[in-house]
């Protein structure tokens, strides 16, 4: 890694660091060494979610599309058709499949759980969190963590304002007849078709 600072006058953002300098205008950026030589371009790339817009498969409970909400408790929609935070299932779940698509907002005058900040919770006991984490390290608190548990295998967020998706596969715990657990439960996320997650028990 290296560690730029850098500034925007006219258009153009130069970020500068003992090795490189870099000028952005658009969609192009140019790399330069100390001297002032050019030794490299780099192009703006758009990264979709190979899985966003999934179709719900037969048999499915939708939860949101299209406006509606009528699974949801405590649903909020924006003006242009949006589901806000602090949404719950009506009914109560154990294993399931659930396909979820989000963005965070872009507030870049915000560090850390200071910006665009949410999650799924499941079951109210266990977390995989939303945060706008671009670009950042993917530690046990940041997008696609089990929240101060766990970190993702590896950081799969894409820029704010960019749509998301989380595909999750849960397990729920198990327990006998005596109310004693007798397994944990398990979880497989995948963050934007990558699995950050693979069959991992929660403690």
């Amino acid at each position: 890694k290296e560690q730029f600072s850098g500034a925007r006058n006219d258009g153009v953002a130069t970020l500068t660091s003992d090795q490189h300098q870099i000028s952005i205008q658009g969609s192009q950026a140019i790399v330069r060494n100390p001297a002032g030589a050019t030794v490299g371009r780099l192009s703006k790339i758009h990264r979709v979610s190979p899985t966003l817009g999934l179709p719900a498969p037969a048999g499915a409970t939708v939860l949101f599309a299209n406006g509606h909400a009528s699974e949801l408790e405590g649903a909020t929609v924006s003006p242009e058709g949006l589901l806000q935070v602090g949404a719950t299932t009506k009914m109560p779940v154990e294993d399931f499949r659930l396909h979820v698509e989000f963005k965070t907002p872009y507030q870049p005058d915000q560090r850390g759980q200071g910006r665009g900040n949410s999650g799924v919770y499941i079951q109210r006991r266990y977390e995989v969190q939303i945060l706008d984490s671009f670009g950042l390290d993917g530690v046990f608190n940041e997008c696609g963590a089990l929240y101060r548990q766990t970190p993702p295998d590896v950081n799969m967020a894409l820029p704010p304002l960019t749509w998301q998706t989380y595909d999750i596969w849960f397990t729920a715990a198990r327990f006998n007849e005596a109310g004693e657990k007798t397994s944990n439960a398990r979880i497989t996320v995948w963050h934007n078709g990558v699995p950050v997650h693979n069959n991992r028990e929660i403690p």
